[in-house]
């Protein structure tokens, strides 16, 4: 295990890496499949999983995403198969992505299970830069409106699970595409699409003997060229299954907090407030808001999920 998990770090830190572009998440160990196709089918349900984030809310043009994700094991829990759609706006520009998400599962240990994950869909860039104001109303390269353009992409991902603890490395999207002007004679270029790879790593302990205090400390790491190397440390305490509380920390831009209430062993609701704490954006925004709903749906046959899952 230990090997596969170097060898898959190797693969991906060999790899070309430009600027952070991808959408970030505070509540990204509930919206996993957002970042690592892998995951899909590891829980023991149809699971859907809705999200929105307003950032630097007071910062005009700023960023506003949406994602929505289900994904269910099938043929025995060997293979997971699942659904990503994405919508992201930020100033002028606006993407949406539809993705579809395939996971195979090996058993590698008595409580470990490892899954490959591959992922393909499209993106649809659309934007308006007429509307942006400019001092010079004579440059070329705003004078080209983009109406839309329309692009492939695929992504791979490998997740190693217990009930205990997780380890996951991804890449969304592979292939670098750029996004213009292709309807005249002068092409714009407007956004070129920038490979990220994603570290996830998480696990869950006891606190006191009985159980019903727990915490479970989680990480997000984000690699890209051009950019600073990012990570998300999160901790959030479990108070008898039903209520989290948690902070976290992002390294050079933000920390916040979260909320969470399990309703049901099927649902559960999440809030996250973080904001920005360095020097050129904190003055600029009152910070940002994330919701985030997550049901599962239990397949016929079977009286309740494998109670609880944490992750």
């Amino acid at each position: 295990m230990k090997k596969i998990i170097i060898i898959g770090i190797a693969l991906l830190a060999g790899l070309s890496t430009y600027a952070q572009q991808e959408a970030m998440f505070t509540h990204y160990m509930f919206n996993t499949l957002a970042i690592n196709p892998a995951y899909a089918g590891s829980r023991d349900a149809l699971t859907v999983t809705a999200l929105h984030r307003s950032q630097w809310v007071g910062f005009e043009g700023a960023p506003t995403t949406q994602t929505l994700t289900l994904h269910a094991p099938v043929m025995n829990e060997k293979i997971g198969l699942g659904l990503s759609v994405f919508n992201d706006k930020i100033g002028p520009l606006n993407t949406t992505a539809i993705y579809a998400d395939f996971a195979y599962k090996i058993k590698v240990s008595e409580k470990g299970k490892l899954a490959f994950g591959l992922k393909g869909g499209i993106n649809l860039l659309q934007g308006d830069l007429n509307t942006l104001q400019l001092e010079d109303g004579s440059d070329e390269s705003f004078t080209n409106n983009i109406e839309s353009d329309m692009l492939p992409n695929f992504g791979f991902g490998m997740y190693y699970s217990t009930s205990k603890w997780y380890v996951g490395l991804s890449t969304p999207k592979l292939l670098e595409n750029t996004f213009g002007d292709n309807t005249s004679t002068t092409s714009t270029q407007v956004a070129t699409e920038q490979r990220h790879y994603f570290l996830i790593a998480g696990t869950v302990f006891n606190l006191n003997k009985d159980g019903s205090l727990k915490l479970k400390p989680t990480t997000f790491v984000k690699v890209t060229n051009g950019a600073p190397l990012e990570a998300d440390l999160t901790g959030m305490v479990i108070i008898k299954d039903k209520i989290e509380l948690g902070a976290m920390f992002r390294t050079g831009d933000a920390a916040g907090l979260l909320v969470g209430y399990n309703f049901t062993e099927q649902l559960r609701f999440g809030y996250s407030f973080d904001w920005s704490y360095s020097n050129e954006t904190f003055k600029y925004n009152n910070g940002s808001h994330e919701v985030m709903l997550r049901y599962d749906f239990i397949f016929k046959g079977k009286e309740k999920i494998r109670s609880p899952r944490y992750f």
